[in-house]
């Protein structure tokens, strides 16, 4: 899991490397809790000041802002926008007005949304929520697993099929062969874990939307949105692409240089602190100021941000590609579905759940990647971490 809108990616890279070899170090509980406090501040006060700056590359004009906490507020906010509207988008409004229950209110995000005197909504920005970024770790390193075991599978196939003396593409293997040889392929990466010899590829693990920008506007608006970005000389674009069918959009991930004397300011300006002094931290050493947390950061980050019409938007939102119901799809589509990559799911889930958790000492990471869990059992160390009670029924 390497988080790219992170500016403490390679430290929290490090732990997470350690943590699936079930090897923590002393320190490491602290270590997170310091990273969740000053990269989610860092990656929030970058989302603000990159939003801004992008609309006005756009050419809006005065805008106001609203905080929002769940996906119904943000459905709410389509429905009052003034702009004209097609008859599908109309269809859609009016559906999800008649049944607002059915489109996944309750939602958590965390994003905020902006928009003009008149209503229409500008964009929006929001940081990924740990939950979601431990499904999408779960996505790619199952991908990445799912490689690594087929290549062993073949391998094995491979010196069959040489002790055999036949070539690889003359040599069948009973499908019970395929299926054993699979099983011991996924073993093997399971001792790879626990004996600390696999090695990450970063890239196949790299997450580049943890902060995310959208920003609703039309072809001619994006153009120069588009235009102003290739002129600048602190942001690059570093990755472009146009999603097509059900949904349209251009996707891009933006590098660039976060403001430290600025993130600073605002740390102690909005007292950032009183947000975050449940965490283990002393208030009177979070209330110094977030500069002692800043040492080791990169001086960039990157950020996601996706350029959408305003119809797009809405079918994105309450129609063919509503967002919720891709995430399940994302759930139900991938073609490993092993205990491997759902520990992997936990771990992370654990591990986002210590840095914002009161206890800031682990002893031991309670998943390990070669182990076998239900949901229940992590549900039960992450209300440890909060010294909670599992409500046993029966005492």
């Amino acid at each position: 899991m390497y988080l790219t809108s992170f500016a403490h990616r390679d430290r929290l890279f490090s732990i997470v490397e350690r943590w699936f070899c079930n090897r923590p170090e002393p320190g490491d509980g602290r270590s997170l809790t310091e990273i969740l406090i000053c990269d989610v501040f860092i990656i929030r006060e970058t989302l603000e000041a990159l939003s801004r700056r992008l609309l006005s590359m756009t050419g809006s004009g005065p805008f106001q802002q609203e905080e929002i906490r769940r996906k119904g507020q943000l459905r709410d906010l389509l429905c009052r926008d003034s702009r004209e509207q097609s008859s599908r988008v109309a269809g859609l409004l009016s559906r999800y007005q008649k049944n607002p229950d059915y489109y996944y209110q309750e939602t958590p995000i965390n994003a905020s949304v902006f928009f003009d005197d008149r209503g229409r909504m500008l964009g929006s920005y929001r940081v990924k929520r740990p939950k979601r970024i431990a499904e999408k770790a779960n996505r790619r390193i199952a991908e990445w697993i799912f490689g690594n075991v087929k290549d062993t599978a073949e391998q094995m196939a491979r010196e069959r099929a040489e002790r055999s003396g036949l070539p690889l593409d003359q040599f069948i293997t009973p499908p019970r062969e395929m299926i054993r040889e699979f099983i011991e392929a996924e073993e093997l990466i399971a001792r790879s874990f626990k004996d600390s010899s696999i090695r990450f590829d970063r890239n196949a693990l790299m997450i580049q939307d943890t902060g995310a920008i959208k920003i609703v506007g039309d072809d001619e608006s994006f153009d120069r949105l588009i235009a102003e970005l290739q002129r600048s000389t602190d942001i690059t674009v570093i990755e472009q692409e146009r999603f097509r069918g059900n949904y349209q959009a251009l996707n891009l991930v933006l590098d660039l240089p976060w403001d430290a004397e600025s993130v600073c300011r605002r740390y102690r300006d909005t007292r950032a602190w009183e947000r975050v002094k449940d965490r283990g931290i002393s208030e009177d050493e979070l209330r110094n100021g977030i500069e002692p947390l800043l040492e080791g950061a990169s001086p960039r980050i990157s950020i996601e941000v996706i350029l959408t019409t305003f119809s797009d938007l809405v079918e994105s939102e309450l129609g063919s590609s509503i967002h919720e119901e891709r995430i399940i799809s994302q759930r139900d589509s991938s073609r490993y579905k092993g205990y491997i990559p759902m520990n992997v799911e936990f771990l992370l889930e654990f591990l986002f759940a210590v840095g914002f958790s009161p206890r800031i000492e682990i002893e031991d990471v309670p998943i390990k990647i070669w182990g076998r869990y239900l949901p229940e059992t992590l549900g039960s160390y992450i209300r440890q971490l909060y010294t909670l009670p599992n409500h046993d029924f029966f005492g």
